[in-house]
């Protein structure tokens, strides 16, 4: 059995309660009225696509913030093989239109993994060129009266201690992001960290994939549950749901 690192973490606590009783009412995704104080939506690639699914991260929080009675509407924005210039085309036509209070932009998997896709045409994004976009995306977001909050890239396998053939690389955009999120004020959402400390605690046997995921990139439900959990811890500290301690 998985030791859960949020166990000591009453909020936490509370929300993976309440988001483990929204995957047993089987509760799917519903289009949310524009009237909500807080319109968030998850901006990203089929990580986020995925996560509108019943068992996804998406809907875990909108079904958990709709069990606390949270005065918000949730969105999914995720398209498959999306990098940050594929965000940076769609965002007018994908986020704005909801008129978001708050944008949780979960990208760079793709950036990095299409490295090792150049036979099939593909291509990654250069450092230096997922900085700068990350950069646009978020000040135009803002300008549009969004708050943004920014996640590292998670896994390209599961191996500890840095052992799968793209750790060293996920690290340094995940730092980018770190550096980008402490620029412009937004959220940190570091799923990096949080997915490297679970798996150095929860896979005894160096396992490449299902833990967390179930191909080495893509979420399982345990790796939706813990996506959910800690982006509503992130949530949380921005004060949008609780009185702040």
């Amino acid at each position: 059995m998985h030791r859960d690192p949020f166990a000591k973490q009453w909020r936490a606590g509370l929300l993976l309660l309440l988001l483990t009783a929204a995957v047993l009412n089987g509760c799917a995704p519903k289009e949310e009225p524009f009237s909500a104080r807080h319109r968030i939506v998850f901006f990203g690639d089929s990580i986020t696509e995925l996560g509108v699914k019943p068992n996804g991260y998406v809907t875990l929080i909108r079904d958990s913030l709709k069990s606390i009675g949270a005065d918000a509407s949730v969105t999914g924005a995720g398209i498959s093989g999306n990098k940050i210039g594929d965000l940076l085309a769609r965002a007018e036509r994908d986020v704005l239109p909801h008129r978001p209070t708050v944008v949780v932009i979960y990208i760079g998997i793709n950036d990095v993994w299409h490295y090792a896709f150049a036979s099939r045409g593909l291509s990654g994004t250069p450092k230096q060129e997922f900085d700068a976009g990350l950069r646009t995306l978020v000040t135009s977001l803002q300008s549009a009266g969004a708050r943004t909050v920014l996640c590292t890239p998670t896994v390209i396998g599961e191996r500890k201690n840095g052992a799968n053939t793209y750790d060293a690389m996920l690290e340094e955009y995940s730092a980018v992001t770190r550096s980008v999120a402490a620029a412009t004020g937004s959220a940190l959402c570091d799923l990096r960290q949080t997915f490297t400390s679970y798996l150095a605690l929860n896979n005894p046997d160096d396992a490449a994939k299902d833990i967390l995921t179930y191909d080495g990139v893509h979420l399982n439900d345990a790796g939706n549950r813990l996506t959910a959990v800690t982006m509503m811890q992130t949530l949380d500290g921005m004060g949008l749901f609780f009185p702040q301690r």
